[in-house]
């Protein structure tokens, strides 16, 4: 078994770190200062993201959702979205299936 206290993290701004990447998934730490953002993005995989601190806003087509820590939100492969910190956020995404269809570290 493997634990990680995100909230106690040395993770800096801007400096994702990956806690956990294997065959199947990757988990990522983020801390996403006040009034910061990660433009509008898309990844290969299935994404889950929890806030485990802080409050976010996410943008997708046109609507947008708010919330604190808690927050878990699902993304299908290769949607777009814009996901702003209302105030200082730690996060965390999943990446399912790791790398997904299309990932440049993928051959073939």
């Amino acid at each position: 078994m493997e634990t990680w206290d995100v909230r106690s993290l040395d993770i800096a701004a801007h400096h994702p770190q990956v806690l956990r990447s294997d065959a199947e998934t990757r988990a990522i730490g983020i801390h996403l200062p006040a009034g910061e953002q990660l433009a509008e993005h898309q990844v290969h995989e299935r994404t889950y993201l929890v806030v485990v601190e802080g409050e976010i806003s996410i943008s997708q087509d046109g609507g947008s959702v708010s919330g604190g820590a808690g927050l878990l939100a699902h993304f299908a492969p290769n949607e777009r979205r814009t996901i702003q910190a209302v105030s200082d956020a730690r996060l965390v995404l999943v990446l399912a299936p790791w790398p997904g269809e299309g990932h440049p570290s993928r051959s073939g």
